[in-house]
């Protein structure tokens, strides 16, 4: 009795610990897709790691039928004087367009997602070197009071990325200062 008792738990629990443990869900709910989308919206970096996860895999996701589509940064340079900022501008833009699509695009939400945005910018440019990274800043406010203002990226003037480019090259000529001083000490 008790060895039938336990096939019988295994054979009704080992489906059951499957579909829960299956992601994503099949069929997503309303519910579902809106909880998914504000995880993947948050200005943390797990957030962010976790939408850069599913984006690479976002068959996974068709359930949800999320818009993945992008122009990544728009009209402004996705890799202005070289700093990458394409992924963050995908999660703009998927952060923009999905609320939208479910009618929940307030400002509290673009405030969210703006401020995501500038997040991810602050962590890519805390990647580069020393020398460089206040260019990168510079730019990250700039593409972030853009959004913040026009909801786009078309506002980056490029006077915006000529002194971004100042300040990069000003960056590097003091870290070849900084080398050069370095040699001569004995």
């Amino acid at each position: 009795m008790t060895r039938t008792r336990s096939l019988l738990v295994t054979v009704l629990t080992v489906p059951l610990l499957v579909l829960a443990t299956a992601s994503p869900a099949l069929a997503a709910t309303l519910e579902q897709k809106v909880a998914v989308l504000t995880s993947w919206t948050q200005t943390s970096a797990a957030s962010q790691n976790a939408f850069l996860s599913a984006r690479s895999n976002q068959g996974a996701w068709s359930d949800y039928g999320f818009d993945w589509s992008t122009d990544y940064c728009s009209d402004s340079p996705d890799n202005p004087l070289g700093f990458d900022f394409k992924n963050s501008c995908a999660r703009h833009d998927f952060g923009y367009r999905n609320h939208k699509a479910l009618g929940l695009f307030t400002s509290a939400v673009k405030s969210r997602v703006d401020s995501a945005f500038y997040e991810d910018l602050k962590r890519k440019c805390s990647t580069y070197s020393v020398w460089v990274r206040p260019a990168c800043s510079s730019l990250a406010w700039t593409y972030y009071q853009a959004v913040k203002a026009f909801g786009s990226l078309a506002a980056v003037k490029q006077s915006d990325l000529d002194k971004a480019a100042a300040l990069k090259a000003q960056g590097l000529q003091a870290r070849e200062s900084a080398r050069a001083a370095d040699a001569r000490i004995p």
